[in-house]
């Protein structure tokens, strides 16, 4: 089954409007995609237009239950979801963290519009339903696949606004590729964060620090009503002691703050104790998040705290479950 949700890969160019703009429902796109047939039975269903910077958590949580009623139909062997790819990080961590079946569930898009010479949307949505369709990757949870690589939701990014090749898993590298033999795979994930109850806690604020930053946006978040903070720190976890003063005003209000890293590599830890180094934030009561990004610890904060789990409990769903199983804190 192909939900279609719109993004680039449904866009064409607008001279008017100066732009590219949404256009393509899922039955234009499945006849620009030659070949499918070949693959497997493919079963569309358009849930809207929406570029993917204009999702919201609910309507994250209303797809999700859709891939859920889909997994659970015994006609059903594979999902795939099209969507736009500016937050494909953060929607493929959503789902994937609500995902009980072993079913794959496949996340896909377009580099380029349909108006643009090397429109990449055709060739991922066959690749996904490749994916979709494999018994290999049964078991390993939700995947993003574009450019003809595999990657694992909790671990993707999106490292360059254009390139082909934007995808990318700077800790662990991709699960694998499809070529001319079909669906290669590299490497099994680890156990995976899971959460028993799909809903999400808003509004969860995310602030990256910067050289000189002091508390002032922390503390605006607080006064906002955030329900919790995720605070991307430079290196393995450092702010000014400002910013760390107004985290810990926030965590003695009961507000969770979770540390990550803004480097899109490794981890926050508490290697450095200077006033604001990391060491000191954890003291302070900060949660670590382990190689999670800002905005994917942004997602699990959400879900963790819908799903009623306290200190402890947040702490087992935000570290790594194959690197870093025991509770910071």
């Amino acid at each position: 089954m192909v939900f279609f949700t719109g993004g680039t890969i449904s866009m064409a160019l607008d001279s008017a409007a100066g732009g590219n703009v949404p256009t393509l429902d899922g039955a234009a796109i499945l006849r620009r995609t030659p070949g499918l047939e070949a693959i497997a039975d493919v079963r569309a269903v358009d849930l809207g237009l929406t570029p993917a910077s204009h999702f919201t958590l609910p309507r994250l949580l209303e797809i999700g239950r859709a891939i859920g009623e889909a997994t659970a139909d015994p006609t059903v062997d594979g999902v795939v979801v099209v969507q736009g790819t500016d937050t494909i990080e953060e929607t493929a961590l959503c789902w994937d963290l609500a995902q009980r079946d072993a079913m794959p569930v496949v996340v896909t898009g377009a580099m380029r519009s349909s108006s643009e010479a090397g429109y990449d949307g055709p060739a991922n949505l066959a690749d996904a339903v490749r994916c979709a369709a494999s018994p290999d990757l049964r078991g390993e949870g939700v995947v993003v696949v574009l450019g003809g690589t595999i990657h694992a939701a909790d671990e993707v990014l999106k490292t360059h606004t254009s390139s082909l090749t934007t995808f990318q898993s700077p800790n662990l590298g991709p699960l694998g590729w499809i070529d001319g033999a079909g669906v290669v795979v590299l490497r099994r994930r680890a156990a995976r964060r899971s959460v028993q109850t799909a809903r999400a806690v808003e509004p969860i604020y995310l602030l990256t620090a910067t050289v000189g930053m002091d508390g002032a946006l922390l503390d605006a978040a607080v006064a906002a009503g955030a329900r919790g903070i995720v605070v991307a720190a430079t290196g393995a976890g450092n702010t000014t002691p400002e910013l760390l003063a107004a985290g810990r005003r926030a965590m003695e209000a009961a507000i969770p703050v979770v540390l990550v890293s803004r480097a899109p590599g490794g981890r926050a830890g508490t290697g450095y104790a200077f006033p604001g180094g990391g060491a000191t934030w954890v003291t302070a009561g900060a949660l670590l998040a382990g190689s999670l990004s800002g905005p994917k610890a942004r997602i699990v904060l959400a879900l963790g705290l819908g799903a009623g789990l306290d200190r402890q409990g947040l702490a087992a769903l935000l570290a790594d479950p194959a690197v870093d199983p025991v509770p910071h804190g």
